[in-house]
């Protein structure tokens, strides 16, 4: 963890000299796909790759998703020159690649293809290219499963209705979903605000990820020097651990807000990896802290929380409802659905992902 502004240099040195044209990560391949013009550098991939890599060695708190995303976009559009594609079927291999990185990573091919779909509109979907989405994120998954990758299991049991009376049971879930919503908003513009304030004040990029990664450091380590402090390395990586407790056990209420912050300081100061995983840690562990307020199960909520906080981020409702489908079983459908709408309603005008746009697709 000491060596984390040292990393962090080194990954911000690494894109200023080499990956400059591909910093945007993301965002370029959902421009491509909208405003197609050049080919995805194949650079992309493994510089996604080994930066992710680095920070999560050295305690970064990033995800998986925009490294799995990134690689699928980047090395699906290789295919640009091997196949001469025109234009409009050129963004359909982006848009399948998409969808392949995401199902891969997570296990979950119908949500893939589904965000492969929705990530690029805010409010709609360009099913035109639901064929060559699906069969890519299946086709990943498959391969994943072949190679022998194991994925996460989060044992929340049996999930069925709220508990209580039904209507008081549905508000239950609406009101979550209204809270998961905020905070998703309350993500994506603390990471886009802190990132312009560190841009406005350190114009040498690989000194943004320093400093960052120093003042994570030194947070983390005198926590963890102080008799009776909090163990704030909860909150740095991935988190695995914490969100499949967050399915057993109640948690400390304050366990989201601190994966918010950490992950907030961690890619708003320039380090590399994805949003998604630690806004599944969010979610579930917020969903843990909500469950006594409104008289829920805790495995319920967390659930829950677990898509519906990205959902609101991402501005993808379809796709973490069908992830919690494949995730938690078929019977959690109608109440993730419920929430997750209400996520994306008060969720803001803008997400994590700042080239989505609104007008309707061609």
């Amino acid at each position: 963890m000491w060596l984390l502004p040292l990393a962090g240099f080194g990954v911000g040195w690494i894109y200023l000299h080499v990956g400059s044209s591909v910093e945007a990560g993301n965002n370029l391949l959902i421009d491509e796909i909208h405003d197609p013009k050049n080919v995805v550098p194949l650079r992309l991939a493994p510089l996604i790759l080994c930066s992710t890599i680095v920070s999560h060695l050295f305690g970064a708190s990033v995800g998986r998703e925009g490294t799995a995303v990134q690689m699928g976009g980047a090395l699906a559009d290789q295919l640009t020159h091997v196949f001469r594609l025109r234009r409009e079927d050129r963004s359909l291999v982006l848009m399948a690649g998409i969808s392949a990185g995401f199902a891969s990573v997570f296990g979950t091919p119908l949500a893939g293809a589904i965000f492969g779909l929705e990530v690029l509109f805010v409010g709609r979907m360009r099913v035109s290219a639901i064929y060559p989405c699906m069969l890519a994120a299946l086709l990943a998954d498959q391969v994943t499963r072949w190679w022998g990758v194991g994925h996460t299991h989060f044992a929340a049991g049996a999930l069925g209705a709220p508990e209580g009376p039904l209507l008081l049971g549905l508000a239950a879930i609406v009101a979550a979903g209204v809270v998961f919503g905020l905070v998703g908003r309350t993500f994506a513009s603390a990471t886009h605000a802190l990132a312009a304030w560190m841009k406005a004040r350190i114009a040498y990029a690989p000194l943004r990820p320093l400093a960052g990664g120093a003042v994570i450091a030194l947070v983390v380590g005198a926590a963890g020097a102080t008799d009776g402090g909090p163990d704030l390395q909860r909150y740095l990586g991935l988190g695995i651990g914490p969100m499949v407790e967050a399915f057993r056990v109640p948690l400390d209420w304050w366990d989201w807000l601190g994966k918010l912050v950490f992950t907030v300081g961690s890619l708003g100061s320039g380090f590399k990896g994805g949003e998604v995983t630690p806004l599944f840690y969010i979610g579930a562990t917020l969903g843990n802290a909500l469950a006594p307020l409104l008289h829920q199960p805790f495995p319920l909520l967390a659930a829950i929380g677990f898509v519906a906080v990205f959902a609101g981020a991402a501005k993808t409702p379809l796709a973490c409802t069908v992830m919690a489908m494949e995730l938690f079983g078929p019977a959690i459908g109608p109440y993730a659905a419920l929430a997750c709408a209400a996520a994306y309603l008060f969720s803001g005008q803008s997400g994590i992902y700042r080239a989505q746009r609104r007008e309707p697709a061609a």
